[in-house]
Formats: structure tokens, sequence, C-alpha cells
């Protein structure tokens, strides 16, 4: 069975994996935070349903895990790209072009930030910084760097990410 299928079909409930990482770190300082960490690396987001389990397995509100997912830009509540795009928007970049390149990306994509392609193949996220400001303005694209990104490069860098 094809594991993206599999671990859509296990979306439904959490997995005996994750309630044994539940059950060993329950009561340690900062669980929450690395439970859904540990949801996160095997679905890809935090499925609806999941959130609902976690704050059953913890006895934590539902509250505080949403409360937790939407404060941290690193947890998604719907499911991603294939292909993950961050364009940084930190000082730096944004002074160097950083909202250019989001414009351009939308066009190429044809969808806004925070959405994703109607063939699932990408999705992009604007974020505060990356920590590159040398290399500004700074796309992530599946955890890979691109440095002083020119818009004109966007379709090219695309292009490439497609026959991966």
């Amino acid at each position: 069975m094809n594991t993206e299928i599999a671990k859509a079909e296990s979306a439904e409930t959490l997995t005996p994996e994750l309630i044994a990482f539940m059950a060993e770190w329950r009561h340690s300082p900062g669980s929450l935070i690395m439970v859904l960490h540990k949801v996160q690396q095997f679905y890809g987001f935090i499925p609806r349903k999941i959130a609902f389990e976690v704050a059953e397995h913890l006895d934590v509100p539902l509250a505080k895990i949403y409360g937790v997912i939407t404060f941290y830009n690193f947890f998604k509540l719907t499911k991603p790209g294939r292909n993950q795009i961050q364009i940084c928007m930190g000082t730096a970049c944004y002074l160097k072009g950083g909202e250019d390149l989001v414009a351009e990306l939308e066009g190429i994509l044809g969808v806004g930030l925070n959405t994703v392609t109607p063939d699932g193949e990408f999705s992009a996220e604007a974020v505060r910084c990356v920590g590159c400001c040398g290399l500004a303005p700074v796309l992530v694209i599946n955890g890979e760097v691109y440095g002083k990104v020119e818009t004109k490069a966007l379709h090219g860098i695309i292009a490439e990410i497609r026959k991966r």
C-alpha cells in the first residue's frame, strides 16, 4: 500500500506508536509541543480529528492544543503540498524584494499563500526569518535554501522542483 494512502487512511485515529509516545511523555514539561511535533511528523499536518484525540489522551483542553498550533507557524492545520515553499519576509528579505517574490510565485503557482495548488504539488507560506539575512531575499523549498533569488529566476526554480 502507498505510504501516503496509508497515512491518509490512518488520519482517522491515532496510531499505536503515537499513543505510546504520548504515554511516555505525558507528564514531562513541554510534552504538548513534543507530541504535536511527532503528530505532524507522521501526518504532515495536524488533522482536526487527531487534535481531539491528543486532547483526550493528554487530558489537555482542546483550546490549549489549538492555541499552540496557531501560535507557532511550524504547525499546519491543513495538508501542505508535496513541495513546501517558504518565502522569508524578515526585514532583510522584505527590503530586498520578498514581496515581489511572493507576487511572482503566486502568479506562477496560480494560488495564494497558505494554500495548496490543485494538483497537490506546491504550497507556499511567508515566514518571518530563516536566518540567512546575508543571502536576502531567500526561499526555502523542502528544506533547501535558495539565496539572492530574483523574480526572473523563480520560473526556473519551480520547473526544476517539478522535475524531481
